[in-house]
């Protein structure tokens, strides 16, 4: 069967062909289908016009939003939401997405394609939600792109008699900058952020190149399908119809969007066996979030033609990167940027009961073995991750799958996990090859969302007993 025809095909690597399931399509949308894009669109609506007066999507920093630049173009209809419609108007949204999910082989791809487009719209006019990353970003490059301030040695206390100081997050006032120094370079450009307006403007800038990143997101795995021979459809689906990625990452203008980006750029010109481009791309993505790193020694294990030679352009284009990154890094930095492994170490510890690790602690009455609790998750993640590297190796499993699992089992795995850290995912589950992943994935991302949504709610976790 044909793409147009929806089989998901039979992908090869090194010769050898890859178990893809096929979608069976039928020909008409079904009613289910078109009910769960509705209620996306209808929920993402409701919240986005009411967010400007409803304090629960607002990142505290910014209560009260109303009169205001950042209150954004959505804030004249003046809707307010209490804490139970707020979750109600979530579960539309999920729900929805799961009913999408379901039949999206049946789905016409314009359609999907343009409720998508129409939902990242509906965020990016919405005032900043959740978070107050976006201010972070801003506080980063104006210290030092205005006041010559080392963001790797010090947090944004040195702006205390800024205007923007205000809207920075209490946790990270303290704290010197956790992202890569491509991405502190980029923030430099939005440095003059002294004055509300132009607080606001950076604020929907970040929320604008969210919002690019994701739609760029899904044209490379768009394409990336083609290459592997699998329907694009429900793919792009599970990820940009996602609320984690659209109402949480694009609401809050996070920078895992651009950092996934690039690394989808990697993989997909490793599919298009552009291969010293992919390594290039993917420590670019490094560059910008650490985490990207982890799809390289799988890229690096793939099989495909000349397989030693195959590994020795990708880790050429890699070290290529990685030597312009670090020179560069050093002459804008200095060694200050050394210590952004101890910091993302530290935030680590500070954990998260939003995390499996730290549900476990907080249903468990031995409090103080939390500490053990994440060394075994890690020790844990170690070791399903060099199990799943050496099966790639041995061309006993596809790299995409490999490094799927991975960033599946880090996210497990991980003391600080938060709703947007899905897009690390949702791309890769979108072109391996296996379903029980897929079906994992959309049920992670309801346990998230669910675990999240409830910690914005007043005595929320009373609901479900906890």
């Amino acid at each position: 069967m044909s793409i147009a025809e929806g089989q998901l095909g039979t992908a090869t690597q090194g010769g050898s062909a890859l178990n893809l399931k096929p979608f069976k399509i039928r020909s008409a949308p079904t009613t289910g289908g078109l009910i769960g894009l509705g209620a996306i669109l209808a929920g993402a609506a409701l919240l986005c016009v009411a967010a400007a007066t409803t304090n629960t999507l607002l990142p505290q920093t910014i209560r009260p939003v109303l009169g205001t630049p950042l209150a954004g173009p959505l804030s004249h209809i003046h809707l307010y939401l209490g804490a139970g419609a707020v979750l109600i108007a979530v579960a539309a949204v999920f729900l929805g997405y799961v009913l999408a999910l379901r039949d999206a082989e049946q789905l016409p791809a314009k359609l999907v394609l343009g409720v998508i487009c129409a939902f990242v719209l509906i965020v990016v006019l919405a005032p900043p939600m959740f978070s107050t990353d976006l201010f972070s970003y801003q506080a980063y490059g104006r210290m030092f792109a205005t006041l010559g301030a080392n963001p790797y040695v010090q947090g944004p206390q040195v702006l205390k008699l800024d205007g923007l100081y205000p809207f920075i997050g209490a946790q990270w006032v303290n704290t010197p900058t956790v992202y890569g120094p491509a991405f502190t370079l980029i923030s430099g450009l939005f440095s003059d952020t002294a004055s509300n307006g132009a607080i606001a403007f950076a604020a929907f800038a970040w929320k604008v190149i969210a919002a690019l990143s994701c739609l760029g997101v899904i044209a490379l795995m768009w394409r990336s399908a083609r290459l592997r021979r699998v329907n694009p459809v429900p793919g792009v689906a599970l990820f940009g119809l996602n609320p984690l990625i659209v109402l949480y990452g694009i609401g809050g203008g996070h920078n895992d969007l651009l950092m996934v980006l690039i690394a989808m750029a990697g993989i997909y010109a490793l599919l298009a066996e552009r291969l010293r481009t992919s390594g290039v791309a993917i420590v670019a993505a490094a560059a910008v979030k650490l985490t990207g790193g982890i799809f390289l020694p799988f890229a690096l294990a793939s099989h495909g033609g000349d397989t030693r030679s195959r590994r020795k352009r990708i880790l050429l284009g890699a070290l290529s990167a990685g030597i312009v990154t670090l020179g560069v890094s050093l002459a804008v930095f200095g060694t200050g940027i050394l210590n952004l492994p101890f910091t993302l170490d530290q935030v680590q510890a500070e954990g998260g009961w939003v995390t499996v690790s730290g549900l476990m602690t907080m249903l468990l009455p031995w409090h103080a073995v939390s500490h053990v609790i994440s060394l075994l998750f890690g020790v844990g993640f170690l070791a399903i991750f060099l199990t799943l590297l050496r099966r790639v190796w041995q061309g006993s499993m596809d790299w995409l799958d490999g490094a799927a699992w991975a960033t599946f089992w880090l996210l497990l795995a991980s003391s600080q996990l938060m709703p947007w850290y899905l897009s690390w995912l949702l791309p890769l589950v979108a072109l391996a090859s296996s379903r029980r992943l897929w079906r994992l994935s959309v049920w992670f991302s309801g346990w998230v969302l669910l675990s999240t949504t409830l910690s914005y709610v007043p005595h929320g976790w009373s609901l479900i007993g906890l």
